[in-house]
């Protein structure tokens, strides 16, 4: 049977594990490299490889998300598939499963609209893009 006691004790017990589980375990921080290429003025053909690049020099010991992402957009809008491909296949991202802490990755040119309006979002612990840049057949 249960007693005011029993509850009481059993009331500091629950706040207590409230308390202890609301404290974070490490503290981490969010990490925004900056994409350095491509960069305004560049131009990528259909089928080539480049290298993504980012700036990796001011990254903090802890890190939220080190596995980083790369997705091409054009005019704004993210790569899904049909929006931006001639063969409409759904090969996006451009790279994936890299460690973003490697400063690079390297990709393939789909085989997309020839445009100038076109960047690169780098994804970890959050979303970067690159300048505007141009891919041409």
């Amino acid at each position: 049977m249960f007693t005011i006691s029993h509850l009481s004790i059993f009331s500091v017990l629950l706040a207590l594990f409230a308390v202890v589980s609301a404290l974070p375990l490490e503290v981490r921080d969010v990490f925004v490299p900056p994409v350095t290429y491509p960069h305004a003025g560049t131009v990528w053909k259909v089928g080539q490889h480049h290298n993504v690049t980012w700036d990796t020099k001011n990254a903090p010991s802890q890190i939220t998300n080190k596995v980083g992402k790369v997705v091409l957009a054009k005019g704004g809008i993210l790569d899904v598939g049909e929006y931006i491909r001639t063969d409409a296949s759904r090969e996006h991202p451009l790279a994936k499963g890299f460690d973003i802490l490697d400063g690079r990755v390297e990709v393939k040119v789909p085989d997309v609209k020839p445009g100038n309006d076109y960047t690169i979002v780098l994804f970890g612990d959050s979303g970067n893009d690159s300048a505007e840049f141009t891919i041409t057949k």
